[in-house]
Formats: C-alpha cells, structure tokens, sequence
C-alpha cells in the first residue's frame, strides 16, 4: 500500500470519525457494504486474512498450523500475534464484544 507521510495527529484525527461510523452500523451487512464501499479488494483481503488468525493465536495454535489451516503468511501471523501482544486491545475487545454477542444470541 503507497504510504504518504502523514503526521501521526492527522492520523488520529482522521481515524476517529471512520472509528465513529462503524460504531454506528449495527448490522453485520451494513457494516460489510460499508467495508466494500471504503477498501480496495486487497484490502479486504489483508484485513479478513489478519481477522482470521485473531482467533487461532488466541487459542495458542502453532503458526505453521495457522498457516495450514488459513494459507495466510507466517508473515502476517507473526504480526497479528505481535499486535495481539503489543497493540491497544483492538482485537482483544472486538473478539470479546463477539463471543458476547454468539453467547446472547442462543
């Protein structure tokens, strides 16, 4: 993805209206649509590639198992596993806020 230097304010800035958003979609199909609508195809790609493993580190499977399994990059594993580690609990919060909603939902 072509990078422009952006300082990392402008960045926040202009995170939390998108953040804002998708707060709002509260169907899984809006949100979806609006993914399709905001994200190149390659896009989606990473990002449903990263969404996928959040899972399987969470439950301590192997990378190369997770590579198997998925055929995403060891690569990629590694960095959502760091993220997973290191990050702001954006994945942490949104499987949580999930398995919530599949536990409500029986």
């Amino acid at each position: 993805m072509k990078q422009r230097p952006i300082p990392r304010e402008s960045t926040a800035a202009s995170l939390t209206p998108l953040a804002g958003a998708l707060a709002c979609l509260n169907e899984s199909g809006a949100v979806e649509a609006f993914l399709r609508d905001l994200c190149t195809p390659a896009e989606l790609e990473a990002m449903a590639d990263r969404w996928r493993v959040v899972p399987l580190l969470v439950k301590g499977v192997p990378y190369r198992e997770i590579h198997e399994l998925t055929q995403v990059s060891v690569t990629t594993i590694g960095r959502v596993a760091r993220t997973l580690d290191h990050g702001t609990g954006g994945y942490a919060a949104a499987l949580s806020a999930q398995s919530s909603r599949a536990d409500d939902s029986h």
